[in-house]
């Protein structure tokens, strides 16, 4: 299979027409701040519904840090959006795994749901956190060891600095 191609844009990823569109979610899948919030607010009212079902059904006490799940992406230009829930940062405590997971696991659902680009913000280096170069680090090594049959993975960097912090992990 095809090694995809890692690209950068410094945007929003609201605004991505890809397949997929990852969400740095928090373990309630209802909405929050940062990409989660801005995600909730331009999807629309379809993709809170669809978070309130798998609440309701498989997750009721939330998703698990690392682990991923898709829903609808309603009013967003992508198909789907998959939610992950990156770990917060610790000093006392490496939870590197964890933030790797984030990226292997949406990459695992994107598979499963036939997607062939994908579209991943930083994830856990806003509120969480995570520092960005270290962040950035485990993000490009996860895409580029796990990435194997996407036509793209996108990593949409919200300022100029992580931006060039994703630019030169690359």
């Amino acid at each position: 299979m095809p090694i995809p191609t890692v690209t950068l844009v410094q945007g929003d990823i609201t605004e991505q027409d890809v397949d997929a569109v990852v969400n740095a979610a928090n373990s309630s899948l209802l909405g929050g701040g940062g990409v989660d919030g801005a995600i909730h607010r331009k999807g629309g009212p379809d993709i809170l519904a669809a978070c309130r079902r798998l609440r309701d059904t498989q997750y009721g006490s939330g998703l698990p840090t690392g682990e991923a799940v898709a829903t609808t992406a309603g009013r967003l230009p992508a198909r789907w959006v998959i939610h992950t829930v990156g770990p917060v940062w610790a000093k006392s405590e490496d939870r590197s795994e964890q933030l790797a997971s984030c990226y292997r696991e949406s990459l695992r659902v994107a598979r499963e749901l036939g997607a062939r680009t994908v579209a991943f913000p930083a994830v856990s280096t806003g509120v969480y956190g995570w520092p960005l170069d270290d962040g950035a680090r485990i993000a490009v090594t996860t895409v580029r060891e796990e990435g194997e049959g996407f036509d793209e993975v996108r990593f949409v960097l919200f300022d100029e600095r992580s931006y060039d912090t994703f630019a030169a992990a690359m």
